[in-house]
C-alpha cells in the first residue's frame, strides 16, 4: 500500500513573509560599476555566520552588528550617520579568505575596503572599492587572518551604512574550538548579588540578548555558571551592558570552591568581547574587581565555547545514570483529547521528545500543578532535565520524597524562561516531583520530557542509539547511481512510487512511475507534464525509500539539477520512519535538505519541522546564490549526528541546526530516530504559486545520484 506523504506547507502568513523577503532581496541586487564578481561562493565554506561581530557604531539596539552575520536576510546592522564606519567579524581562528559577499541596505557605502587581521589591531587591505552603488557585492579576495573587516569611508546617502548580510568564505585552520555551541546556555547560574528580581543571574545565560544580569553597586561581584560536567573551555564571550568591568577575571573550577584564573584584565573596555582561554572545569565564573561606572556589573550574555562535544549522556561522575525512563508517573491531572491526545504522565518519561504530558483543560489549568515519577527505590538525584512545552511553569520547585506524601524541595525558581532546563541538584528519595506554582500563560502545565539522573533507584536501561559517525563519513550504506538503460523505471528494491494528489493545494497528480525514468546517460528524470490525470491538470512524480531503507545519522547527499519555471517545486527531503506506522506529521519530524522554487532558482531553502516548530515557524535557512541553480548539477547534503545537522550545497555550509540550540530556543529535537529519503517535483501549491504560460513543460528534475554514508 502506498502512502500519500504529508508534504511540508507554510500557511499563508509564511508565504507572505517569504514573498516579501524575496521581493526585498530582488530590489537589492545590482551590478557594481567597475567591480568583478567573484566565483559563486566557490567551493569554500561560509565562515562568518553566527560568529562574534563588533562594529564602530550602531544606529540603535534594533540594528546590532550581529544581525549582519545571522543568516537572516530580514535583519540588518546599521551604523551612525558619519564616516568612517566598520564592521568586524571574528572567525575564531586564522583562515584563508577567498570571497566576501556584502548585501547592502539602501544606506550603502560608495567607498570601502575589505581587510584582514591576525590580532584585530593591525589590518591588511585585500580589496578597495570606489564607486559602489549598493546591492549585492560579491568580491573575490585572497588573504589570511582571524578577523575580517569591511571599513567604509564614504556613504551613499545622508544616513549611516547598513548591511543585511556580511558573508566571509574560505578555509579555516581552527583547532576544534566549537564557536557555535554555547555550553552555558540555560545552565544554572548564580551571582554574588542582583540589582533586583528583574535582572537575575539566569538572564545572562538565556540566549536572549534583550535580558541581562545586573549586580549591586559594589566591588567585587561575580557571576557563576554550572556547565553540568567538566568541559574543556577554549573561549568565553561576554556581552557587557553599559555598566561593565574595567578589571575582571575568568575562572574555572572543578567543584565551585577552588578557582583557577584563565584570563585577567585591568583595562576592560566593555562591549562585546571574545576571549581566548585554555582550561577545564565544571564551573565558570566571571569575577569583577573594578567597575567602569558608579553602578554595578551588568552582562547581557555570557557564552562559553568548548573543544569537547556537547554531552549527550548524564554526567559520568559517581556512576550517574538515567533513573526515570519508563517509570510509573502520577500527576495532578492530564489531558487526553483532540488537542493533546494521550498526554498522560507517562509520556514525560518515555524518552520520546514528540510526546508530552499536559494538565487537563477542564480541571488542571490552575495553580498549583504537579507531576512525579516513582524511581522504584531510593535514589540520590544529581541532575534533572526538563523540556517544557510553551505551557510552562514560570515558578516551580523540584522535590523528593520517600513516600510520595512528605516532600523536600531541592530546587526552586520564580523566573523559569521555559524551553530546556538542565539542572544540577542534590537530593535523596524514591519519588521526584515537579511542583508548579505559577503558569506562563492561560493554559496549564506541560512537559515533553522530565529526566532524572543519579545513583540508586531501580533504573531501566533505555534503548541504545547508534554511535555518531565521524565526518567525513566514508562507509557507503545506500546508493543509487541511476545507471540503467533509457526508459528504465526507478529500482523497486530501493524506491517506492507514491502516487496520488499532493498536499498544499498542489496542482499535480503523482503517477505510479509513469513520470520517472532513466535517461540512459546516468540520471533519473522526474518529469512534470501538462496533462490531465486524477482530476488534475498536471502530472509528476514522487518516490521514497520508506519500505526499503531508513537511516539514523550519517551523510545523506544527492546530485541534482532542478528545473526553472513559475510554479515548479523540486525537493530532496526526509521523513521520520514512524510516519509510516501512524505517527502524524509533524510529530515524526521532517528534514528538508533542499527545496527550490522554480520562479527564483537563485535561492535554496533548508528547513526542519517538528511539533513545536513547523510550517511558518519551521526552523531553517534561506540561502541566496550568485548563480542560477537550474543551470547545472549541484550536490545537496546533510551531515547528521546526535548533536545536530550541517546542511551543505557543493561543500559550502548553508545552515547548521544545533540540537542544543533548538532545545533551548524552539522546543524538542525529534530527529534522533530513523528517517527515509524522498524525491519529488511538485507543480503549483500555496508556496510556489501556479505555473503560467511561461512555465516550460515538460519540466525535468534530473538526479545524478543519491548516496548515504555512515
Amino acid at each position: 500500500m502506498n502512502h500519500h506523504l504529508v508534504r511540508t506547507v507554510d500557511p499563508p502568513s509564511r508565504r507572505r513573509r517569504r514573498l516579501l523577503a524575496a521581493a526585498l532581496a530582488a530590489t537589492l541586487v545590482a551590478t557594481l560599476t567597475g567591480l568583478t564578481a567573484g566565483p559563486a561562493h566557490g567551493a569554500d565554506p561560509l565562515l562568518s555566520q553566527g560568529r562574534p561581530v563588533t562594529a564602530s557604531s550602531t544606529q540603535s539596539a534594533a540594528f546590532p552588528a550581529s544581525a549582519a552575520v545571522d543568516g537572516d536576510p530580514g535583519t540588518r546592522w546599521s551604523s551612525a550617520a558619519a564616516d568612517p564606519q566598520w564592521l568586524r567579524v571574528d572567525l575564531g581562528a586564522a583562515a584563508t579568505v577567498s570571497q566576501v559577499a556584502l548585501t547592502w541596505e539602501a544606506a550603502y557605502a560608495t567607498a570601502y575596503q575589505v581587510q584582514v587581521s591576525a590580532d584585530g589591531a593591525t589590518w591588511t587591505t585585500l580589496r578597495t572599492v570606489t564607486g559602489g552603488d549598493g546591492g549585492v557585492d560579491t568580491l573575490a579576495v585572497a588573504g589570511t587572518g582571524r578577523y575580517v573587516r569591511v571599513y567604509t569611508t564614504a556613504r551613499g546617502t545622508a544616513y549611516g551604512v547598513s548591511l543585511w548580510e556580511f558573508q566571509v568564505y574560505g578555509t579555516s585552520t581552527a583547532t576544534g574550538c566549537d564557536t557555535t555551541g554555547n555550553a552555558a546556555l540555560n545552565r544554572p547560574a548564580t551571582a554574588s548579588s542582583t540589582e533586583n528580581a528583574a535582572l537575575p543571574a539566569s538572564a545572562a545565560v538565556d540566549g536572549n540578548p534583550g535580558t541581562r544580569w545586573s549586580s549591586a553597586a559594589a566591588d567585587p561581584q561575580w557571576l557563576r555558571v554550572d556547565l553540568g560536567v567538566e568541559r574543556a573551555v577554549c573561549r568565553v564571550d561576554l556581552t557587557w551592558e553599559a555598566a561593565y568591568a574595567t578589571a575582571y577575571q575568568i575562572q574555572l573550577s572543578a567543584d565551585g570552591a577552588t578557582w583557577t584564573t584563565v584570563y585577567a584584565t585591568t583595562t576592560g573596555a566593555g562591549g562585546s568581547r571574545q576571549l581566548t582561554v585554555t582550561g577545564s572545569g565544571r564551573y565558570l565564573r566571571v569575577l569583577g574587581t573594578a567597575r567602569a561606572t558608579p553602578y554595578g556589573y551588568s552582562l547581557w550574555e555570557l557564552a562559553v565555547r568548548t573543544t569537547d562535544p556537547t554531552p549527550t549522556t548524564p554526567p559520568p561522575s559517581g556512576g550517574d545514570v538515567l533513573l526515570s525512563y519508563g517509570k510509573p508517573a502520577v500527576a495532578s491531572s492530564h489531558q487526553d483529547d483532540g488537542a493533546c491526545w494521550q498526554c498522560t504522565p507517562a509520556r514525560a518519561f518515555d524518552l520520546d521528545p514528540a510526546s508530552r504530558w499536559a494538565t487537563s483543560p477542564t480541571t488542571g489549568w490552575v495553580d498549583p500543578g504537579w507531576i512525579y515519577v516513582d524511581l522504584g527505590a531510593t535514589a540520590t538525584v544529581h541532575r534533572v532535565v526538563l523540556q517544557w512545552d510553551p505551557a510552562y511553569a514560570t515558578a516551580y520547585q523540584l522535590q523528593t520524597s520517600t513516600d510520595a506524601t512528605t516532600w523536600t524541595t531541592i530546587y526552586r525558581t520564580t523566573a523559569n524562561p521555559g524551553f530546556r532546563q538542565d539542572l544540577t541538584v542534590t537530593g535523596t528519595g524514591r519519588y521526584v516531583r515537579m511542583y508548579g506554582t505559577a503558569r506562563s500563560n492561560g493554559y496549564g502545565y506541560s512537559l515533553w520530557e522530565f529526566q532524572v539522573y543519579g545513583t540508586g533507584g531501580a533504573p531501566t536501561a533505555p534503548p541504545a542509539r547508534p554511535a555518531d559517525p565521524t565526518f567525513p563519513a566514508t562507509t557507503l550504506v545506500f546508493a543509487d547511481e541511476f545507471d540503467g538503460p533509457a526508459g528504465a523505471r526507478p529500482d523497486a528494491a530501493k524506491w517506492t512510487a507514491d502516487p496520488g494528489t499532493g498536499q498544499n493545494n498542489e496542482s499535480q497528480y503523482y503517477t505510479d512511475n509513469a513520470n520517472a525514468a532513466m535517461n540512459g546517460t546516468g540520471q533519473l528524470v522526474l518529469e512534470a507534464r501538462r496533462e490531465n490525470a486524477g482530476g488534475r491538470a498536471f502530472t509528476s512524480h514522487r518516490m521514497n525509500t520508506g519500505r526499503t531503507f531508513q537511516v539514523q545519522y550519517g551523510r545523506i547527499e544527492a546530485r541534482i539539477r532542478v528545473p526553472r519555471g513559475n510554479g515548479l517545486w523540486p525537493a530532496f527531503w526526509m521523513m521520520g520512519g514512524d510516519f509510516l506506522t501512524g505517527r502524524p506529521w509533524p510529530y515524526n519530524g521532517e528534514i528538508d535538505i533542499m527545496e527550490i522554487l522554480g520562479r527564483d532558482t537563485h535561492r535554496s531553502y533548508t528547513t526542519l519541522h517538528a511539533p513545536a516548530y513547523n510550517g511558518g515557524g519551521g526552523y531553517g535557512q534561506e540561502h541566496v546564490w550568485a548563480v542560477d541553480l537550474s543551470a547545472d548539477f549541484h550536490v545537496y547534503a546533510v551531515e547528521w549526528d546526535s548533536r545536530g545537522m550541517r546542511f551543505l550545497v557543493d561543500g559550502t555550509q548553508v545552515f547548521y541546526a544545533s540540537k542544543e540550540t533548538v532545545e533551548a530556543t524552539r522546543g524538542p529535537w525529534v530527529f534522533d530516530h530513523p528517517c527515509y529519503l524522498i524525491l519529488n517535483l511538485a507543480v503549483g501549491g500555496d508556496w510556489p504559486g501556479p505555473p503560467d504560460a511561461s512555465t516550460p513543460f515538460p519540466a525535468r528534475m534530473l538526479v545524478d545520484y543519491v548516496r548515504v554514508y555512515r
